[in-house]
């Protein structure tokens, strides 16, 4: 039986009016100045096709961007729905079955202008202003209350000194030292600087107590880049951080109305639509042909059934599967090879159908704080979508791979049994039966983020004069999620749209010092798929792993 739609908080009222959402702003008005500046005749002289391969968010962003910049958009989605790390599926029962538990934050202004571009931010579900954290042990939940109206950075400083449960005095104030560079200075300097350091590390540098670690900051590490603490770049927690605490509604989170496929891909898809573009789904890319001069330029791109020519090629594909498709002739060039320092995390998703409400749940986002758990939601209480009297978890199971057990090579109902136990202890109950539950596992999601990654992270501006990169996991300052997605598909449009141009191309990040290898010859990931006997690329060349999507099971 549905209920009334979640209860609807009011977009936060700042999230305009910071420097970040100018700055989102403004690119999205340069990229639709290239188009609008040229007369007529000069548009149809300058406009190019533009071939993306990849039907995520970051390669339906570029394609979105691209057309507003007034060229010709060609996009290839490998299988059968966009959305890549945020695709979605319907069960035998109509049911949505999503790849992960995504949430957008205050803090994400691209992609919130993106929203507003295409007319749908409406569809956003914001929550209570909070960050909810449940209790070790069985404890219940406890959280950091954001008071309204008050700026930033005062109000995070006053949600974490109201909470007594979780740190005490002294230790919050043993966190300042190294947190007080955000507030000061060059924040975004002093947070790259910290990608050489793990959690640990700096903790150590600094003198800030363990039990932040253990409190706080493997919560945020499992949920920002599934990898533990003790493994995580400390850059990654400081962006997040930086974020959160210089802007005031930066924490605030929301959930889209329903599955991003259909609320958000299929607009994008629509709007490229209508201005030109084609989309195609089920279009896996084979091969990359290079031209057979000094250039090395693209020559085409080679379908199962056809080959495309472009006059610009943009991939947009994970870092693992763009890996396994650079030609031979590029395998050496530093700026390529540099890609082996980056290579994708696992993460599985589970979502749990229940017969009866728990009451221990809140409408919105909960960090776990277990040792198999990063976030949860009850989903039938924080999205339209989901809404029901009977509790529908999504949570994302992580680490996925320990010291003592790799899960992805588990089975369903071993993972289902996992997941369900911990809920017990961390909801401090019985819960209601089972009804289905599914398992949804990503063999390579975002780039892992441990220490010193961030100098393999390529620019979007390749050295091959025709070629593009997008994805999260290109440099960009947003890490690997929604935002960064976005962002990085902006910036891939802009260097496509500056080269049609003639205008100022962006630079090209100097390779990660000593990339280069040997060789020639294009490599595959090194990963497998073991949710059943172990299947490797070759013996599964049109599934998860060649593609870098999640594979979906129902239980």
């Amino acid at each position: 039986m549905a209920l009334q739609p979640p209860a609807q908080f009011r977009e936060p009222a700042r999230i305009e009016a910071t420097q970040n959402y100018r700055e989102a702003t403004a690119l999205s008005e340069r990229l639709a100045a290239f188009k609008e500046a040229a007369p007529p005749q000069q548009q149809q002289q300058q406009q190019r096709t533009v071939a993306i391969v990849g039907g995520g968010l970051s390669g339906l962003s570029c394609a979105k961007y691209v057309a507003d910049a007034g060229h010709r958009v060609i996009l290839y989605e490998a299988r059968q729905t966009l959305g890549g790390k945020v695709s979605a599926w319907r069960d035998a029962d109509g049911d949505v079955v999503e790849t992960g538990l995504h949430v957008f934050f205050g803090a994400y202004p691209n992609m919130l202008r993106l929203l507003a571009e295409l007319g749908i931010r409406d569809r956003l579900q914001w929550k209570a202003h909070r960050m909810s954290f449940a209790m070790r042990d069985g404890g219940g939940l406890t959280s950091f209350e954001f008071p309204e109206g008050v700026p930033a950075p005062f109000n995070m400083a006053i949600a974490i000194l109201r909470n007594r449960e979780m740190l005490t005095l002294l230790e919050k104030a043993r966190m300042v030292p190294g947190l007080l560079p955000m507030l000061v200075g060059n924040a975004q300097e002093y947070v790259d600087q910290q990608d050489e350091l793990s959690v640990g590390e700096f903790m150590r540098k600094y003198g800030v107590p363990e039990r932040a670690k253990d409190e706080v900051f493997e919560a945020m590490g499992k949920a920002l880049d599934f990898v533990p603490a003790d493994e995580l770049s400390m850059a990654i927690i400081l962006t997040a951080m930086n974020r959160f605490i210089n802007e005031a509604d930066g924490s605030q989170t929301a959930f889209l109305d329903g599955n991003q496929p259909d609320r958000l891909c299929a607009p994008l898809r629509e709007y490229v639509e209508n201005r030109g573009g084609r989309v195609f789904c089920g279009k896996p890319l084979v091969e990359i042909l290079v031209e057979d001069d000094d250039t090395r330029r693209v020559r085409g791109l080679r379908f199962e059934d056809e080959i495309v020519v472009a006059d610009e090629y943009v991939l947009a594909m994970p870092v693992d599967v763009t890996k396994r498709l650079i030609p031979r002739e590029w395998s050496t060039m530093p700026f390529f090879s540099q890609l082996d320092g980056l290579e994708g995390v696992p993460v599985i998703n589970v979502q749990l159908w229940f017969d009866g409400a728990i009451d221990a749940t809140l409408d919105g986002l909960v960090f776990s704080r277990s040792k198999c758990l990063s976030v949860y939601a009850d989903m039938a209480k924080s999205c339209r979508e989901f809404a029901d009297d009977r509790s529908m978890l999504s949570l994302v199971f992580a680490p996925v791979v320990t010291p003592e057990k790799n899960w992805l090579a588990e089975s369903d109902d071993a993972i289902v049994n996992a997941t369900v136990k911990e809920l017990e202890t961390v909801l401090s109950g019985t819960l209601p039966s089972l009804r289905k539950a599914a398992v949804v596992r990503t063999p390579r999601s975002v780039y892992s983020a441990i220490p010193g990654r961030n100098k393999y992270r390529p620019s979007q501006r390749t050295p091959v004069p025709n070629l593009v990169l997008a994805g999260d996991y290109t440099y960009q300052r947003y890490l690997g999620s929604m935002e960064g997605a976005v962002l990085a598909g902006k910036l891939a449009a802009e260097v496509v749209a500056a080269r049609a141009a003639n205008a100022t191309l962006p630079p090209i990040k100097e390779p990660a010092p000593g990339a280069s290898r040997g060789g020639g010859e294009p490599r595959n990931p090194s990963f497998v798929l073991p949710s059943r006997p172990a299947r490797t690329l070759e013996e599964e060349p049109r599934g998860a792993i060649a593609f870098g999507g999640g594979e979906a099971s129902l239980r």
